[in-house]
Formats: C-alpha cells, structure tokens, sequence
C-alpha cells in the first residue's frame, strides 16, 4: 500500500447527539441525574413534611400544595427519580461483587432495572394520585 491512504476525518467538536451510549450507560447516568435530584430537591421534601407532620393549619397547608397537579408531577418525578436510584444501586451493588460483569448480564440487568423503576412508578403514582 502507498503512503496515501484514505484516513477517516476526525471531528474538530464533540458531537453529543450523535454518540450512541449503550443502555447500562444510559442507567449509570440516570443513576447519577436522579441522585443528584433527590439530594436538590431533598429542602423542598422536608418542607412538606414539616406542613404535614405540624399543627392542623399546617396540614391544611400541605394539603393545598400537594393537591396542585403540577406539584402532583414533580413528586412523581422524584418518587421515579427515588425508585429508579434505589435499583440501580441494587444493580451496582451486585456489579461491585463482580456478579452479572458480563456483557449480556450487564445489559439484562439494566434493562431490568428500567423496566421495574417504571413500573413501580406507575403503580405507586396510580394509587395516590
């Protein structure tokens, strides 16, 4: 072969949108967005539960925020953002016993854990809605 051959262009940027993370990538960043999150949101939570655990005014209080749907949403959120962290660091658990490394296991067990967060969601959510 000659001197000249035909080198694939290199990228002069990083393009994010078209970078194919496969899914444990996917559940290890959403492991770490819902973490992040919970603990955010952690100020707005112990707020809530100041309203409902004080006094029957307070109560009223708590009942008037949580009753607004957009507010109804965000807790869902966190209830999936709660449920989705709590099995994935069951996943990563199991990984850091070097149970499931390998690479179809690896994918099984995320897929798992996406399918559970969800589910678990929509149950939980459906009841008390």
């Amino acid at each position: 072969m000659s001197e000249v051959t035909v080198r694939k262009q290199r990228p002069k940027h990083l393009a994010i949108n078209e970078i194919r993370l496969p899914l444990p990538g996917i559940v290890s960043i959403l492991h770490r967005v819902s973490g992040a999150g919970l603990f955010l949101l952690l100020p707005f939570l112990l707020y809530l539960l100041d309203r409902s655990l004080g006094s029957p005014e307070s109560f009223a209080t708590f009942e008037a925020v949580v009753g607004h749907p957009l507010v109804k949403l965000i807790l869902i959120g966190l209830l999936w953002a709660f449920l989705h962290h709590f099995c994935a660091g069951i996943r990563f658990l199991a990984l850091d016993l070097h149970k499931g490394t390998e690479l179809q296991a690896a994918r099984n067990s995320s897929r798992i854990v996406l399918v559970v967060s969800i589910a678990l969601t929509v149950i939980i959510g459906v009841k008390l809605w």
